[in-house]
């Protein structure tokens, strides 16, 4: 196993609460790590190979030891959060900045209300601005594709292309299939999910839950506990663990077509 990309969910309070959360995270939320555990645990999965963390939840900006994680992680790996963007102004914005994150992409959830793409964009360009890398992550529902499709082409004429947009589709329910979120994307090449087109393990990725659980992605209900916050306890939990389709009842998880996805 050589697993070089993390994701890590540092709590899973969230004041957005969204009702197809796939962690169920709430406002009420809690969270297991402690700053110190975050950061010997990532050291150490860099020692061993992983170039990359993805920090998220809930709402990472809810986590208080955040910016503390990203000080101490500075040049160990590549950094990067994922964050609704409902706390990232005034003096939340100003420490994630001054904390340097190598990057930041900001959720759409809901595509059709015209307030959160607004605002998403905003926030997405203001960060560019001022030297932090940024991207969108754009939620696709089936029910709601000629919105989702009219949020991507506004983000890409304001200049935030396919090469910064992620385009998620709903798990659990609400499926698109890969060729709707393709259209969404424009038919020409885009980011997606590894496991688009046929679900199965990356061997280069895996997720950890707030409650120290790992799966091979972040929606499966396939987990195993974390016996120990190292490398060596990663591995360990991640030998013999399945993967449960996350997808939606009617969409097959052996579905392939030939797509343009990049990433």
């Amino acid at each position: 196993m050589a697993i070089e990309r993390l994701s890590i969910e540092l709590t899973n309070r969230c004041g957005k609460a969204c009702w197809f959360c796939y962690n169920h995270s709430l406002p009420e939320g809690e969270t297991r790590w402690e700053v110190e555990e975050v950061v010997s645990f990532v050291r150490d999965c860099a020692a061993h190979g992983v170039k990359a963390v993805s920090f998220g939840g809930g709402e990472p900006l809810q986590y208080a030891g955040l910016f503390d994680v990203l000080r101490e992680l500075d040049g160990v790996l590549f950094r990067s959060i994922t964050t609704n963007g409902l706390l990232l102004h005034e003096e939340k914005l100003e420490q994630l900045i001054a904390a340097r994150p190598n990057k930041v992409h900001v959720s759409i959830h809901f595509p059709e209300r015209a307030n959160e793409v607004d605002r998403v964009i905003e926030q997405v360009s203001d960060l560019q601005a001022r030297g932090i890398r940024s991207g969108v992550n754009l939620l696709v529902a089936r029910t709601h594709l000629k919105a989702a499709g009219v949020a991507a082409l506004r983000l890409r004429e304001t200049g935030i292309g396919n090469d910064r947009i992620v385009y998620l589709p709903m798990r659990g329910q609400d499926t698109p299939t890969p060729d709707q979120l393709a259209d969404v994307a424009g038919r020409v090449p885009f980011q997606s999910m590894t496991c688009l087109t046929q679900c199965g393990p990356s061997p280069r990725f895996a997720s950890v839950g707030w409650d120290k659980t790992v799966a091979w992605c972040s929606y499966t209900t396939s987990r195993h506990a974390l016996s120990e916050l190292s490398h060596e306890g990663l591995s360990r939990a991640l030998n013999g663990l399945g993967l449960e389709f996350c997808g939606g009842t009617d969409v097959k998880p052996s579905a392939k077509r030939e797509l343009a996805v990049i990433a």
